[in-house]
């Protein structure tokens, strides 16, 4: 039976709300250390939870060693803070689920402080249900905790998006704290949103969609690549919703607009827009993103001054 939303509404919750966090690049193709250190301390200022190696720091495209070294600073910056990592394992279509890759993966984040978020892969695309339930579960059997991820195709072609029960089986798992969902699809969050409300409330269900960032409105909290844009904006915006403010809605209509913008196709675009951005915004000293990640054209400058501009009168 369909979930009607308005049961779901939570006004005056606290939100937790996580930030994936753009790895910046420099003209000449090296990662930005300075840019990406600046950034990462402005995700941790707004007193929002940072998470490093995502798809907004091009997990699937950097090596191991460049991911060791993202961790490397995040452990320093977070000084005992919260903050996750991607745990990815690289594969090819119709490769075997990698379960000790996995560990691994998950192993590195935890031994810099981090929580793991689980990636999807090649080889968990083609798992049943009963075996991708049973990988979930042999996971959490190797670490202290860890999130799960649902990535939905319009961002890798290595991305799956759970079954409802396999939904509720992970959700069942002790040591999985949460769920990141980037369906892009408000109908399967509310879904999962009543469910946790029905078996396991204190689950996190952080919407990964920037096209609906309003989700918070109905229990989702956020682990969104488009905050990296904005981490004191969100912040902002989450207090409004907290203490009762309508300054929320006018807020988070502009959020939404950059949103919309820099997330239209082809979604994995939208890590350049988000460059172009931050250099807008001087957080950052160039534009330039990975090599292998698609770019948006250089008229998209002029509109994200416009709502650059609107933002900065929102949230000055």
């Amino acid at each position: 039976m369909p979930v009607d939303p308005l049961t779901l509404l939570a006004p005056r919750r606290p939100i937790i709300g996580m930030s994936a966090v753009l790895l910046p690049f420099c003209e000449n193709g090296d990662v930005d250390w300075q840019g990406f250190e600046r950034l990462l301390g402005r995700v941790f200022d707004a007193s929002l939870i940072p998470a490093v190696n995502m798809d907004t720091g091009f997990a699937n495209l950097i090596g191991d060693e460049t991911k060791r070294q993202v961790l490397e600073i995040a452990r320093r910056l977070a000084n005992g803070r919260a903050f996750l990592g991607g745990a990815f394992v690289g594969d090819g279509p119709g490769s075997a689920f990698a379960a000790d890759s996995y560990r691994r993966s998950m192993e590195d984040v935890e031994s810099f402080g981090g929580t793991p978020i689980v990636f999807p892969s090649y080889g968990m695309q083609s798992l049943d249900s009963a075996a991708l339930v049973n990988a979930f579960q042999q996971l959490g059997k190797s670490c202290e905790k860890f999130y799960a991820f649902e990535l939905g195709g319009a961002f890798v072609p290595f991305g799956r998006i759970f079954t409802l029960d396999e939904f509720a089986q992970i959700m069942a798992i002790p040591q999985c704290k949460g769920a990141k969902h980037s369906s892009l699809l408000r109908t399967l969050e509310w879904e999962r949103l009543a469910l946790r409300n029905e078996k396991r409330p204190e689950f996190q269900i952080l919407t990964g969609n920037d096209l609906a960032i309003d989700m918070v409105m109905f229990g989702s909290d956020y682990l969104l690549g488009l905050a990296t844009f904005a981490p004191d904006c969100f912040a902002l915006r989450d207090r409004y919703w907290r203490d009762g403010d309508p300054r929320f809605f006018e807020l988070n209509d502009a959020l939404q607009y950059l949103g919309a913008f820099a997330f239209r196709r082809p979604t994995p675009a939208y890590r350049h827009s988000a460059a172009q951005f931050l250099k807008l915004r001087g957080w950052i000293d160039c534009d330039e993103t990975h090599s292998q990640s698609p770019r948006r054209p250089e008229s998209d400058r002029a509109i994200l001054a416009g709502i650059l501009e609107r933002l900065t009168a929102l949230a000055p």
